[in-house]
């Protein structure tokens, strides 16, 4: 899956992994020792406890604008939002910045056609 900034003419990210399993689910990017594209489904928050590297974050709504983000997220830290949003992108540091994403900004997803 392909994810693109349609306000910002950018690509946030390419490959990016969908975890199929709970387990994979409650893992996140615990699994990958660098940085890499992951997109999950919480209400709960994250957090990056046992990572050895920063990430960008992305929360969207069900429109698939960006509601809030949290760039360069250390590692052991907790973020939470409104529970009300869902859907989590997880991405290299320095995305948000290299991209120009901004709160309110429309992404879209693409499947890759196999």
């Amino acid at each position: 899956m392909n994810v693109i900034n349609q306000t910002q003419n950018t690509t946030l990210a390419e490959n990016i992994i969908v975890p199929k399993t709970l387990i994979d689910q409650s893992l996140g990017l615990l699994k990958y020792k660098t940085p890499t594209a992951m997109i999950l489904k919480s209400r709960f928050g994250i957090h990056t406890f046992g990572m050895s590297y920063p990430i960008d974050v992305l929360i969207v709504n069900k429109q698939n604008q960006v509601v809030t983000m949290n760039e360069h997220m250390k590692p052991n830290r907790i973020f939470l939002w409104n529970p009300t949003y869902e859907t989590i992108l997880e991405l290299p540091a320095e995305t948000i910045k290299k991209t120009r994403t901004k709160i309110g900004d429309a992404l879209q997803f693409l499947k890759k056609d196999i």
